[in-house]
């Protein structure tokens, strides 16, 4: 993509009223537009970190047995109240409408904007689980979520409106249940080293609430994080401030003294539904011997945009954002040095053809800068691997490649560059 067509332009200051190191870099560099408070717009750039990110969770539930689907954002309040759910003094974070129509039995009638789903597919479901042959059955989406939160401050790892990744599992008893959740979990921390935040995530127990002792929460360690754990990098273990008991240290086989406390990001979880919604919602199922049993359930959880995010907040510096070369926009940024000979544009305009008919992204600064300016967008932007084309590399007869994490300066033919691009 040429950067001359692109509509979207950097900023030298950060907005008024971002807090978020995240937000503050996003919006700078054009990758996200601020609606209102907690609420994003993802722009060209931003969309296709975000695409990439959707794209490796997809690839990871669909390996483990995940069928995706869609479900409505509206919510009928009627199945919400079976739960007890629906209330405002249970769940304080309710977007609610009402539908307006020329039916007068409907007119009125008072509607949810969906924060969960655990409900609405649940009710789906009693249509297509009857028996326990149909059982177990594994169902996710990625579904605009909308949650009326208060702390809406973090940029986009805190949001009003976001989109979520929500798997849920219908499995016949509790072990075949668990047997999935290890399942899940494990490709929770492959999802996170893809993305490249393995190395500072950790597999968190954390309170269970009504449905089991302990839920996981997998949180990486940030100090921009709002959560506080205790964590093991020998044991690649942690606990979430809220179960640091010496009663559950004691359950785990841990003392303090293995434990460093730390700020972290939750980036994901995983729990219990048990029969939480089944039983209410009347999920029921026969099973061999013909008896009714309620269906046993589990719910695993990550935000694409807080994972992005969170990515900007650990690896970020005071030149811009840094991405990991797995979901960065592109994978090259192929900066022209502007000259009064036409041979630069041609070079640059032949080194683009080159990569782009081998398979590589790359965006190339066209427009007509200072070469001071293009590398500062450069270094806000963050893609991987900047290539510089020049009076000067083209006397040299090699690009200068210059990496934006480590800063490395390699020099390269094209043939070297597409080589070393292959095995990223």
């Amino acid at each position: 993509m040429r950067q001359s067509h692109l509509f979207t332009k950097t900023r030298k200051e950060a907005p008024q009223g971002e807090v978020a190191k995240n937000a503050q870099l996003l919006v700078r560099a054009g990758f996200v537009h601020k609606e209102m408070a907690g609420v994003y717009a993802y722009l060209p750039l931003g969309l296709r970190v975000l695409n990439k990110i959707i794209g490796i969770i997809r690839e990871e539930i669909e390996a483990i047995g995940g069928q995706e689907l869609l479900l409505t954002t509206l919510q009928d309040p009627e199945i919400w109240k079976k739960t007890g759910r629906w209330s405002d003094e249970v769940t304080d974070v309710w977007f609610k409408t009402h539908l307006h129509s020329g039916d007068l039995y409907h007119q009125g009638s008072e509607l949810g904007l969906a924060n969960t789903h655990e409900e609405a597919l649940t009710n789906l479901m009693r249509e297509y689980i009857l028996s326990y042959k149909d059982l177990p059955t594994y169902v996710y989406q990625f579904q605009t979520k909308f949650r009326n939160e208060l702390r809406a401050k973090s940029g986009i790892m805190r949001s009003r409106e976001f989109i979520m990744k929500d798997l849920y599992s219908f499995s016949a008893n509790e072990a075949s249940f668990k047997e999935f959740y290890e399942k899940c979990a494990s490709a929770y921390m492959s999802i996170f080293a893809r993305i490249g935040l393995g190395s500072h995530t950790y597999r968190t127990f954390a309170s269970g609430g009504s449905f089991a002792k302990f839920s996981d929460e997998f949180q990486t360690l940030c100090d921009a994080g709002e959560d506080t754990i205790y964590f093991s990098k020998e044991k690649k273990i942690a606990l979430n401030k809220e179960v640091y008991t010496d009663e559950v240290l004691k359950d785990l086989g841990l003392t303090k003294e293995e434990l460093t406390e730390a700020k972290a990001i939750e980036v994901g979880n995983i729990f219990s539904l048990g029969t939480r919604y089944s039983e209410p919602l009347g999920l029921l199922y026969k099973d061999e011997a013909g008896a009714e049993r309620p269906v046993f359930m589990g719910s695993y959880g990550i935000g694409p945009g807080r994972l992005m995010g969170t990515v900007v907040e650990l690896y970020g510096d005071q030149k811009g954002i840094v991405w990991p070369k797995s979901i960065a926009p592109f994978q090259v940024h192929l900066v022209e040095i502007s000259s009064e000979s036409e041979e630069v544009s041609k070079e640059a305009a032949e080194l683009y053809r080159t990569l782009t008919e081998a398979g590589v992204e790359v965006l190339w600064d066209d427009r007509n800068l200072r070469a001071g300016e293009k590398f500062a967008d450069s270094d806000l932007i963050g893609i991987p691997l900047r290539v510089i084309v020049s009076e000067k590399t083209i006397a040299a007869g090699v690009f200068e490649c210059i990496e934006r994490g480590s800063g490395k300066v390699s020099s390269m033919t094209a043939s070297e560059l597409i080589e070393s691009l292959s095995h990223v």
